[in-house]
């Protein structure tokens, strides 16, 4: 390689938000290191959503096979999963061909991890090649353990405990098999890459290192929270949903109006799909805990909210910037479905948790976050199934206010100091994105 030269890295995230964003994230600090990036979308998004052209790094497309409507227009999971494979494989060995032809040729490829497909292609090209795991390495362990025929030890956990496809194989079948399929080639990879913190995950951490060479990079969230490298840096660089910047300043406004701690926030992702009757015992469950709260809503699932819900010590919102709310000093706890960008951004801000898993890895984190990290406590579901709002009231207040209060708050600022700490320059993070790039250099310089 040229004395100088930066490395190009071509980077695909899955085309969902919860696998965009850490990607996106990750992008940007690989290019603040000195590594010319570029990011490939779907056509589909790239289109619909426009991505900024101030990004510090160039954007490029590759095709889903529903590029007039993505994921709403295949006709089932399995249809879109195919589709995706066969039009993606297609498209992203063009783009590199294109790409090898010109003057900025790629050097590498970061691919998310449930796209395995995108290794196959890489290497065709004879790149380095990363798999990105958005998900921690407990739950990446367990599905490694379940694909390969082994028993996962880390740690002991119920099968309430672990991901929600082991106690529900039959309902999501082809999710199931998206998440196993993970692991299906990546002996060819060069790195797992993985959004979490080795501190807190050493275990697990290692226990995946044994396997493959695995690096830890995260927390992958915007540098003004974190370490403010960039001051500039606030907000996620794509937002797959609408965006009401009014009301978002109107939540800040609120905010400062309210005592240190005594707000809970409430939001259960982008695809929790919450019952009627859910929606009422959490309604009821959170007025007469007769606490200030912010509770995010899709607009689809607003209907379902009792008639008349209009609180009068709570807003109700369909989005709002969760890093700005989280990082209020109003906020006393985030009532979360236990996602894991959600809650690695809690516990990178220190915000002690109410856990309510709904699917997939969740109930796996909502374990940590109770047992593990200890910075909050996990519902109790009902023999209906449902949690109701007795069981809301009261673990609220236990967060907020009750005998362990405190120490979920003390924990809660000593992950929140490890998560700092992983992003300077002699932190556990850090050291592995210099570990990458090293190794990416090296293989230029030997090719």
């Amino acid at each position: 390689m040229e004395r100088g030269k930066r490395p190009h890295v071509l980077v695909i995230p899955y085309p969902s938000q919860g696998h965009v964003n850490p990607l996106i994230q990750f992008s940007k600090l690989l290019s603040h290191k000195g590594v010319d990036i570029t990011v490939a979308v779907t056509k589909f998004i790239f289109n619909t959503f426009k991505p900024s052209t101030n990004a510090r790094f160039e954007w490029d497309t590759i095709s889903d096979g529903f590029d007039e409507g993505g994921f709403g227009a295949a006709s089932s999971i399995d249809d879109y999963l195919v589709q995706i494979k066969m039009a993606g494989t297609r498209t992203l060995t063009d783009l590199i061909h294109c790409r090898q032809s010109s003057s900025r040729p790629i050097d590498g490829v970061v691919y998310d991890s449930f796209m395995p497909w995108a290794l196959d292609v890489a290497k065709g090209f004879g790149l380095m090649a990363a798999a990105f795991f958005t998900q921690p390495c407990s739950v990446n362990f367990i599905y490694y353990c379940y694909h390969k025929g082994l028993l996962s030890s880390l740690p002991e956990l119920e099968l309430q405990d672990m991901p929600s496809f082991f106690s529900s194989p039959k309902c999501y079948p082809n999710y199931f098999q998206l998440v196993l399929n993970q692991w299906s080639n990546t002996e060819g990879a060069d790195w797992i890459l993985v959004n979490s913190i080795y501190e807190f995950e050493p275990k697990e951490g290692d226990e995946l290192s044994k396997i493959s060479p695995t690096l830890t990079i995260g927390p992958t969230i915007p540098s003004f929270y974190i370490d403010n490298h960039n001051e500039h840096d606030k907000k996620y660089e794509l937002d797959l949903f609408k965006i009401e910047q009014e009301g978002t300043s109107l939540t800040r406004i609120w905010l400062d109006t309210k005592s240190k701690g005594s707000v809970v926030y409430v939001s259960f992702g982008s695809m929790a799909n919450l019952s009627i009757t859910q929606m009422e015992e959490f309604a009821n469950g959170l007025v007469e805990s007769n606490y200030y709260f912010i509770w995010v809503i899709r607009a689809s699932e607003q209907a379902k909210l009792p008639i008349g819900f209009a609180p009068k010590k709570g807003l109700v919102l369909q989005w709002s910037s969760q890093l700005e709310v989280l990082s209020h000093e109003a906020v006393g706890c985030f009532f979360t479905h236990c996602g894991w960008n959600s809650t690695l951004e809690a516990l990178c801000l220190g915000v002690p948790m109410v856990g309510m898993p709904q699917w997939t890895d969740q109930p796996t984190i909502a374990k940590y976050v109770e047992d593990v990290w200890k910075v909050g406590v996990r519902v109790k579901v009902g023999e209906n199934g449902i949690v109701g709002k007795e069981e809301i009231k009261g673990c609220i207040r236990t967060v907020i206010e009750g005998d362990r209060a405190t120490e979920f708050k003390e924990n809660a600022l000593k992950w929140n100091q490890l998560g700092l700490k992983a992003l300077r320059q002699d932190g556990s993070s850090m050291k592995n994105m210099d570990r990458l790039i090293s190794s990416l250099r090296e293989k230029i310089s030997a090719d």
